[in-house]
């Protein structure tokens, strides 16, 4: 089921959309202000309809803090149909702006259209989730609920390997080979503190010990 989260200070509006977009099969999250729409991040919304013209915090401050956390499509809804407004809403990180009153089924096909744009766009990248941990091969980046662990060449490069074959137990130095085709010098035992600081990294957000020790062998990745 996909998850919408609509910010708008329009009480009415609000649940008028949320009871729209429930029939149609969303999970839908509602805030009537900035700061309780980014409480909802922790939801993982797949897409976010987003009204401009809010008291304390506005649309264009709120993208530009979600921008920080998610990268779901913001649809942006406001009352200002000029071009500076359009392009600032595009340019502070909205996918789409949409002129108030908006028409439900516009609203309904344009959602329907970002999200298999996102499904195509996932599609394409080599992305790996594990819990609420996602791996994406390509940009070598690894994150937990959109927060990005920082990891180094060599740590990412074991996450990758181990991670690619879930469940297979890989020796030291097997994993040494892999990194290194024993060009460097060394000794296959410095996996042990690499896997260590992996571990320390990820438990700074995940309670999961995505690597297990297979005592005698190496480690491997629990899927």
């Amino acid at each position: 089921m996909k998850k919408i989260l609509i910010i708008d200070d329009e009480r009415d509006l609000l649940e008028t959309f949320a009871d729209y977009f429930q029939l149609m099969g969303y999970l839908v999250y509602t805030a009537d202000n900035g700061l309780a729409g980014l409480k909802h991040l922790k939801h993982q919304p797949d897409i976010i309809i987003l009204d401009v013209n809010m008291p304390e915090m506005d649309g264009f401050e709120l993208c530009a803090a979600i921008r920080e956390q998610i990268t779901c499509p913001i649809v942006f809804l406001s009352a200002k149909e000029d071009e500076e407004s359009r392009l600032e809403g595009l340019r502070i990180g909205g996918d789409d702006y949409l002129v108030k009153p908006v028409s439900l089924k516009e609203l309904a096909l344009r959602i329907e259209a970002h999200l298999r744009r996102e499904t195509r766009k996932q599609a394409t990248r080599k992305i790996a989730y594990f819990e609420e941990l996602m791996i994406d091969y390509d940009q070598k980046n690894l994150q937990f609920r959109n927060q990005e662990i920082h990891l180094t060449k060599v740590e990412f490069a074991i996450v990758e390997l181990l991670s690619k074959h879930p469940g297979r137990a890989f020796s030291k130095d097997e994993i040494y080979q892999h990194l290194w085709d024993w060009d460097k010098l060394g000794d296959a035992a410095i996996i042990t503190e690499h896997v260590r600081r992996i571990r320390k990294k990820i438990a700074d957000y995940s309670s999961v010990d995505f690597i297990q020790t297979v005592w005698g062998v190496g480690y491997k990745w629990i899927g």
